[in-house]
């Protein structure tokens, strides 16, 4: 009957839905997030002046979650990603300050995929902590090649901390904890290491996963000269040309990726995931429609917000997932799903069970197989945080944050020091407004009261969870000791020999 109807179907010019085989399919996992670029930053998605040829290509081929929504800011996203909950329960309150430290009482998606007998692999940003306790090497990740902090060469008055000196050229790089000093642009370094890493696995016939977390687009805006210069011949200034600029090296090195596994005859048997961790950074005008460049407007898809806020556009990035011959591509999914679902869906993949009474994300398996599945609505919400260390965090229980429904958006008050909890806020409807043009909440007050509602019972959840609030800061920045202490006790840092392709 199956292939009566696939050949009624191919007949009519029709494509067949796949069997409902992925779960437990095992297929290798290639995850790339990338940092700051939100949703707009695409050809694809109708950017005016991007050139992404190879993120295009992967969009057509991939089943694609068009209302796939992150945190307001990048270590949030990753320890949602991470646990398959909300960063306020993993302790993640900010990016600095030790409170980007994700929880050591949570597991993490690649201890979940060991236990299914996966290798797992870091490539590029962790940002979850910086101290040896919180590093990937002791959650999970067999292979680890990452620099530190929040972004190359950042420092803080506190743990979070690169290498000191560090530059997105020829960076040195913690290697499975012995520092190495690579040659070339960052993303290109990042793209290699984990290529080399992945041959190995096919090589041993090895199930992975790897999590390829470049820090581009994050400022320092400083993309290679070749890319940034096309920008700059149209007349940008130097901050926009590089963030354009590493988009289109990125895109590069996604090309490059592509090819590999087609050389490899991986296509068949390994799932690619694309998204970014948060809304796009902002490098132009605070609203659209504006000038960054003489005769150039700035373009985020026409959504209001940029990272840091509770918008659409801060908080939506593209999700898209290919693989060959098992997920159906060409289509988009509206319905609405967050980076709580990766875990979930990921470990369902691999056949492998969830930790008890942590994740609140679901599986999006049934979403993929068939998109109508009985789904029921639910509330996602969002917290900027980021109150200023040794606060109350329940004095900005009301400030900076938003409830999130298939139809409607809610954004709550915002603004430091914390406006009256009474404050009403801003309702939007979604599906008939989806740029956000229009407060609705005089038309629905019952909807805006229901989600202030579902917040509160969240914020009382979350609040016995935030465990970094009064973490001291710490006297030293555990990057830079290492670093130190390699030079002068390892005879210094080595180059690093790319693998061979």
């Amino acid at each position: 009957m199956k292939r009566f109807l696939a050949a009624v179907l191919a007949a009519l010019g029709l494509a067949a839905p796949l069997p409902a085989q992925l779960a437990a399919s095992k297929p290798n996992i290639i995850l790339v997030i990338t940092d700051d670029q939100g949703y707009g930053a695409l050809g694809r998605h109708g950017h005016p002046w991007l050139r992404t040829p190879n993120l295009d290509a992967l969009h057509d081929q991939s089943l694609r979650f068009t209302r796939f929504l992150v945190s307001p800011t990048c270590s949030p996203t990753r320890s949602a990603l991470m646990t398959g909950r909300h960063p306020l329960k993993n302790g993640v309150t900010h990016t600095i300050l030790e409170r980007e430290r994700l929880t050591l009482q949570a597991t993490l998606l690649p201890q979940v995929l060991q236990s299914a007998g996966y290798r797992c692999g870091i490539f590029g940003k962790w940002h979850l902590g910086d101290e040896d306790p919180y590093q990937p090497q002791r959650r999970g990740f067999d292979e680890v090649f990452i620099h530190g902090g929040g972004g190359i060469g950042q420092a803080y008055n506190c743990s979070c901390a690169d290498a000191p000196g560090n530059a997105y050229t020829d960076p040195a790089i913690l290697h499975n904890g012995t520092f190495v000093k690579t040659r070339g642009f960052c993303s290109d370094v990042f793209f290699t290491a984990a290529l080399g890493w992945i041959k190995q696995r096919r090589d041993h016939q090895e199930p992975f996963f790897a999590y390829l977390a470049p820090n581009a687009p994050h400022a320092p805006y400083r993309a290679p000269a070749k890319n940034a210069q096309r920008f700059a011949d149209l007349g940008f200034p130097p901050d926009q040309a590089g963030f354009y600029g590493m988009i289109e090296n990125l895109d590069e090195n996604m090309g490059r990726l592509a090819a590999k596994l087609a050389e490899w005859n991986l296509g068949q048997n390994t799932a690619v995931i694309f998204m970014s961790d948060n809304g796009m950074a902002g490098i132009g005008p605070s609203q659209p429609g504006q000038d960054i460049a003489p005769g150039y407007p700035f373009f985020n898809g026409a959504q209001i917000g940029l990272k840091g806020s509770t918008d659409e556009g801060s908080l939506r990035v593209p999700f898209f997932i290919r693989w060959d011959g098992k997920i159906r591509g060409g289509r988009a999914i509206d319905t609405i799903a967050a980076h709580i679902d990766i875990l979930p869906t990921l470990a369902a993949l691999a056949g492998a069970a969830l930790p008890p009474h942590q994740v609140e994300g679901r599986s999006l398996l049934p979403l993929m197989e068939n998109p109508a599945c009985p789904w029921p609505d639910r509330y996602l919400f969002t917290h900027v945080a980021r109150w200023p260390t040794g606060r109350e965090p329940n004095d900005y229980q009301f400030a900076n944050y938003g409830v999130r429904n298939q139809r409607f958006r809610f954004v709550g008050p915002q603004g430091d020091p914390p406006p009256d909890p009474a404050a009403v806020g801003a309702l939007y409807d979604m599906e008939a407004d989806p740029y956000q043009t229009t407060d609705v909440i005089q038309d629905h007050p019952e909807v805006a009261a229901q989600m202030r509602a579902a917040y509160r019972a969240f914020w009382q959840e979350a609040r016995p969870l935030m465990v970094n609030e009064t973490a001291p800061l710490s006297p030293v920045r555990p990057f830079h000791q290492r670093y130190r202490q390699q030079e002068l006790q390892v005879g210094g840092i080595s180059d690093w020999t790319p693998p061979a392709l």
